[in-house]
């Protein structure tokens, strides 16, 4: 029997034209390895097969002749591993269409980021459901598309919880430059990427608003405490937290306009509605959706989340940003470390 380690995945698929899917679709293309990669969009199909560029997500850049697109999901059916990247609120109806017509024992690696509305599941419970005979892994970390896609220097974490399928898909998916670390902890990896937007959103309020760069640090700091409690109660090693999925990914995601999330922040920082924060953007933010998700579930499981609370209030027309931020700072005092 040929071990997990051993797994070459000749075929390599990926579900989502975006940018994050199409910097990940470079990443992993060899001149010895074609990447399939699947795009709702007619337009951006075209303009990888034709231009090799992504004109509509990934601007500039110029992608690998390896990668070949289609707008349809059946040509991904004879892949043994598939990077499934589409918005989380939309990876339990993709991956139900793709599960009927894959591979047995194609490998999904999860890399959509996010809380399922109304189930408040995590995206690996949500795979297991429509997918079950499909062996699962999540990858997760700090990583601008852009740079990815550029070939700058990434380090990510890959969760899997058999070690040995782990290994071999880190072998297959790193270069150079994109680096994934390996944890047996997927929910804390899921937990991680999920959350950290919704806090991405607060640290753009914090910047539009110009409560500076103090506010910032708190916000940044006091939100990864929300975050380990949340995760550590669904199940997660707080260490797992600390690492690439969980801290990392939160300093970037709130500490650039770049990211998607904080952006929104800073546009309703700067006295913007919610509509005109997203208005013209074409890559989804996926805190805005989490946001609800994220402070529903908090609530299932007795976690005091007061940041995620106040954007997921904010968010829904709940509260003004100027009542939400004066309740905050009008919390009780507590010890630090309270968990």
């Amino acid at each position: 029997m040929t071990s997990a380690r051993a797994q070459t995945f000749d075929t390599l698929g990926v579900i989502g034209g975006g940018a994050w899917g199409t910097a990940l679709a470079q990443t992993c293309a060899r001149p010895e390895r074609k990447v399939l990669l699947w795009a709702r969009e007619a337009e951006v199909v075209q303009s990888i097969n034709v231009n090799h560029q992504n004109q509509m997500f990934l601007p500039g850049i110029d992608l690998s002749p390896s990668i070949e697109a289609s707008s349809d999901l059946a040509a991904l059916s004879a892949c043994d591993l598939v990077l499934a990247v589409p918005p989380a609120q939309h990876l339990r109806a993709t991956l139900t269409q793709f599960a009927a017509i894959a591979r047995p024992g194609c490998v999904f690696v999860l890399c959509a980021k996010g809380i399922e509305q109304g189930s408040l599941k995590l995206m690996t419970e949500v795979a297991a459901e429509v997918a079950p005979s499909h062996p699962l892994a999540v990858l997760s970390g700090p990583s601008f598309a852009a740079e990815v896609a550029r070939g700058l220097p990434t380090a990510i974490t890959l969760a899997c919880a058999d070690l040995d399928l782990g290994r071999a898909l880190a072998d297959h998916l790193a270069n150079p430059s994109f680096r994934p670390y390996l944890s047996h902890d997927l929910i804390g990896a899921e937990a991680g990427g999920a959350v950290k937007n919704v806090l991405a959103i607060a640290c753009g309020v914090v910047e539009g608003r110009a409560l500076g760069r103090s506010a910032h640090a708190a916000v940044l700091t006091r939100g990864f405490a929300e975050m380990t409690r949340l995760a550590v109660a669904l199940g997660a090693e707080a260490e797992t937290l600390a690492g690439l999925c969980g801290l990392g990914d939160l300093v970037l995601t709130c500490s650039s306009p770049q990211s998607r999330n904080m952006s929104v922040g800073l546009a309703l920082g700067r006295g913007q509605s919610l509509n005109e924060a997203l208005s013209g953007k074409l890559s989804v933010a996926e805190g805005v959706a989490s946001a609800p998700a994220v402070r529903a579930l908090a609530a299932k499981l007795g976690v005091e989340t007061p940041i995620c609370e106040a954007v997921a209030g904010v968010l829904a027309g709940e509260t003004d940003l100027d009542t939400a931020i004066a309740a905050l700072l009008s919390r009780p005092l507590r010890t630090e470390t309270d968990f």
